[in-house]
């Protein structure tokens, strides 16, 4: 009898954990919003594909509220401003080899035999990116419900000197990657062997 009186008293326990009073607490309380937010995000690290499509999906929404609202232009070319200096910073080696002692340090090409490329450490890894991306789009879609920061602006410069940047700053990112002879992906990179172990006696 005392081991079924305490088995309904630890469902009854279950029960009131997921109550409409528990999870109002939760909302509540900021630290509990804080919680159940880093535990969502938590579980929305390893999906990375519809992490990006959620933003970009984002993203689109926000050009299309600006192209049809005609206004926040200034609100749009700072979003795009600060995403390409996130773009440059992930594009970038955690070590600049530029300013590295030792060449051997620089994310380079294999110079000895069964050598393997190292992984490319970003200054700004992949989850980071994602996640400033994303919440600048949020800030810049709040903001453009306020005429505040509707300042006019002859939108056509914007675009060509936002253009102009892109051009040269992706230039500039492009000669550096080939001077230190590094990419800044770490997929299907190869693996130099030996000419010894490669070469196979033929079968008799």
């Amino acid at each position: 009898m005392r081991r079924n009186h305490r088995s309904h008293d630890s469902k009854d326990h279950g029960k009131r954990s997921l109550t409409p009073h528990f999870l109002y607490m939760c909302f509540l309380s900021p630290l509990g919003v804080w919680q159940l937010y880093q535990h969502y995000l938590d579980k929305w690290t390893p999906h990375t594909a519809s992490r990006w499509a959620f933003t970009i999906v984002l993203i689109l929404g926000f050009m299309v509220r600006i192209t049809l609202r005609q206004g926040w232009y200034i609100v749009c070319y700072a979003l795009g401003i600060y995403h390409l200096n996130l773009f440059l910073a992930f594009l970038t080696p955690k070590i600049d080899p530029a300013f590295s002692s030792d060449d051997d340090d620089g994310p380079g090409l294999p110079t000895k035999v069964n050598e393997e490329f190292r992984p490319f450490m970003r200054r700004l890894p992949e989850f980071k990116f994602w996640y400033s991306v994303t919440k600048s789009t949020l800030v810049a879609f709040f903001c453009s419900f306020f005429q505040v920061f509707n300042v006019p602006v002859f939108w056509p410069i914007l675009v060509m000197y936002f253009i102009t940047l892109f051009c040269i700053t992706m230039k500039r990112q492009i000669k550096h990657m080939i001077k230190y002879k590094y990419l800044p992906f770490s997929l299907g990179k190869p693996r130099y062997k030996a000419q010894d172990n490669a070469a196979k006696p033929p079968a008799h």
